[in-house]
């Protein structure tokens, strides 16, 4: 199997990568940790063994994971592309590659059904079901931002560390930067003492952001969000959908109705306000990626602390079609990257600031064929 080097140097032979020195200059760590998961022992045997040990009363030692990867750096630079080549060089089945939004959101749901039964530490048993099945696990885009994935994801990684997983990560943040100003990060702190000990912290530092040089398709993004702006999406919603008779897209998440006011096949449409201003969570906005192949989305202010919760949502809502291919069409006070100027969390939107720049590509987006006609 190819490495991640090897991988690399076929992408820019055939002109799908242009070279870049900082790009290159992380491959041999990334080819370390594919190198020495191959040499590694297999897992196959191995849970077995110690499962049976705790099931006995016996003491097992430790899996050895192999050191995984936190790689850092600002947003656009290829991160996650280098992350896509670690997962196809390393030569396993047992690998794993997940938004981070997203898996958290499935540990939270795991730990509600193990909470019920009354165990003192709901977290283990949850990360023992995913070392069970992972030995490389790779995180794009690890954010902390919720207290409550805060106040596990120390423990979580502790055991899947224990069991032999090895994780590779992105995020736009040196590690001591996670949760920054978070409640309570005094308990937070040992979660960073943790990475720095069990991964290899590396950080790509090129000073080009790759989504910023796409070409964009037809306009998508129209400014201001003012009545012209309107006319305009109505007059694109008219040409793409083709229905007379919109009607709301009601989705059950958990128990309660997530309501979009707007759609026809899999294009639907709300407000800014509809999908920001409510109580929605990660599960909610999650739902909507997979309900809808393109999201009209009114009305998106200049964001800032006097709309923090709002913007919160916003960047949770972006993530949630970025990962899944949505077709954003919005209309907006300002470009992306004037949006949010200034402020606590100015700094996190940058990067969702560069995936609305990178949604706005031509080749973006699940295929026509698949939306309302």
């Amino acid at each position: 199997m190819a490495s991640v080097t090897e991988l690399y140097d076929a992408r820019v032979a055939s002109g799908e990568l242009a070279p870049d020195d900082a790009q290159r200059g992380v491959l041999p760590a990334l080819d370390r940790v594919t190198r020495e998961l191959a040499q590694a022992v297999p897992a196959t045997a191995a849970p077995k063994s110690r499962w049976f040990s705790r099931l006995m009363g016996g003491a097992s030692a430790p899996a050895q994971a192999v050191k995984g990867i936190y790689l850092w750096g600002g947003v656009g630079r290829g991160k996650s592309m280098l992350m896509d080549l670690v997962m196809e060089a390393a030569p396993i089945p047992q690998k794993r590659r997940v938004h981070f939004h997203e898996f958290m959101q499935h540990i939270q749901g795991a730990l509600e059904g193990v909470r019920k039964t009354g165990q003192a530490d709901a977290v283990r048993p949850v990360a023992l079901a995913v070392a069970q099945q992972t030995r490389l696990l790779c995180f794009d885009e690890m954010q902390i931002t919720d207290i409550a994935d805060a106040m596990i994801v120390g423990r979580l990684f502790q055991v899947l560390f224990e069991e032999g997983v090895t994780i590779v990560t992105t995020s736009n943040r040196v590690p001591e930067d996670l949760y920054k100003n978070g409640l309570n990060r005094q308990l937070f702190l040992p979660f960073i003492g943790l990475i720095r000990d069990r991964m290899q912290v590396v950080e790509l530092a090129s000073a080009t952001d790759y989504r910023q040089n796409r070409d964009e398709g037809g306009q998508v993004w129209f400014i201001p969000a003012d009545a012209g702006a309107r006319t305009q999406m109505d007059a694109l919603w008219d040409r793409l959908t083709n229905c007379e008779m919109a009607s709301p897209l009601l989705l059950e998440v958990k128990g309660r109705k997530v309501e979009l006011p707007r759609h026809c096949g899999r294009v639907a449409r709300a407000s800014f306000w509809d999908l920001c201003a409510k109580p929605l969570g990660p599960a909610d906005y999650l739902a909507i990626a997979a309900a809808v192949d393109v999201l009209f989305l009114d009305g998106i202010p200049r964001l800032s602390m006097s709309n923090y919760n709002e913007a919160k949502r916003f960047v949770t809502l972006i993530d949630a079609l970025y990962e899944a291919r949505v077709r954003l069409v919005a209309s907006a006070a300002d470009e992306p990257e004037r949006l949010y100027a200034e402020g606590e969390g100015a700094f996190e939107f940058e990067r969702t600031a560069s995936r609305l720049r990178e949604m706005r590509d031509a080749d973006w987006g699940r295929p026509a064929s698949e939306t309302a006609g």
